[in-house]
């Protein structure tokens, strides 16, 4: 059950304010309005109430197991077993790894108004549950790798180590969000060798070019937190970057564009001018959502980043998209 607090109101006296939902969820959330009351702490420590960092881990997962067809052929059946399995380990995982994140945080997130109504930092549940609660979402996913050949078993696993790492990222280096990026791209080599079986520079072009996106929506991300981050003491590219976050926006989209593109080419090219030029399609559809980002974000209004952010899986979605029609032309 979430705790309440009482806030004086005009007449001096004192009104209830049930804390039922956390900061930056979305109103009106299936987490809110549906589950049941002893379910909540744990799906919002999972983020289940905010589904969009599940996207942002499954997406280059999906690309990963699409540029494995096209490049190494095989048959639909598996590419789409792949595909579901994904989707799955990806809800399980990112919610083990927010788990892992809120136990490691729950002090520095107390302190940051946008993360103080989390479970952990506002009582909701306990360290030993939310351990408990991580180990069941980690076993299933686990459950889930199985199925998807021994070389994408050995590397699922050895992404925990990445997925370890990270949290304590901000407290060492400027950089925390190219820790987010390496951990949260690893799937796309996951996927692509358990559809083709083998690791190529396609691999690495595409898991290259997860990284940069990263750095480009998790900075955007970061800015809601930078006035906050600077009391605290805790680093990141938004309090790196400053005013010149524009700048490095727009390195990072070029930089993912490039390593895109050079997957495309390597995993497309040899199917033909026509499978190529859809996927380029959707290469450079992604660039253009990125860039009407630049356009419309706002550094200084949290609002304005957390929509931006959000918006990020529609921009994954679109190479996707594309990427699987190249498939069937």
């Amino acid at each position: 059950m979430c705790e309440t607090e009482t806030t004086p109101v005009k007449n001096g006296q004192e009104e209830a304010q049930t804390h039922d939902r956390t900061h930056d969820a979305v109103r009106g959330n299936w987490v809110d309005l549906y589950a049941p009351n002893w379910a909540k702490p744990y799906l919002r420590l999972s983020r289940a109430d905010r589904p969009v960092g599940t996207w942002l881990l499954l997406l280059p997962c999906w690309w990963g197991a699409l540029l494995g067809a096209a490049q190494h052929g095989g048959s639909v059946g598996h590419l789409l077993w792949v595909m579901v399995a994904c989707a799955g380990g990806a809800w399980l995982m990112r919610g083990a790894g927010c788990v892992w994140n809120d136990i490691t945080d729950r002090e520095i997130d107390a302190k940051v108004e946008r993360t103080k109504s989390r479970p952990l930092p506002s009582g909701q549940t306990t360290v030993m549950r939310a351990y408990i609660w991580m180990f069941a979402q980690a076993g299933i996913a686990f459950f889930i790798l199985l199925t998807l050949g021994f070389h994408a078993i050995v590397l699922g696993a050895a992404s925990l180590v990445l997925v370890a790492i990270y949290p304590f990222a901000k407290r060492f280096t400027w950089w925390p969000q190219a820790f987010l990026g390496l951990a949260f791209n690893w799937g796309a080599i996951v996927a692509y060798v358990a559809v083709a079986q083998t690791i190529t520079v396609t691999t690495l072009f595409l898991y290259f070019a997860g990284i940069a996106w990263t750095l480009f929506y998790d900075t955007i991300y970061a800015h809601q937190d930078k006035d906050d981050d600077a009391l605290i003491g805790v680093k990141s590219t938004a309090r790196l970057f400053a005013q010149d976050t524009p700048v490095w926006l727009m390195r990072f989209a070029r930089i993912s564009l490039l390593f895109m593109l050079g997957a495309i080419f390597e995993a497309y090219w040899g199917r033909g001018l026509v499978s190529f030029s859809v996927a380029l399609v959707g290469v450079m559809a992604f660039l253009i959502h990125l860039k009407w980002q630049m356009a419309r974000v706002d550094m200084d209004d949290e609002e304005s980043c957390m929509h931006i952010f959000r918006a990020n899986r529609d921009a994954g979605l679109l190479p996707a998209l594309f990427f699987a029609v190249a498939l069937m032309v």
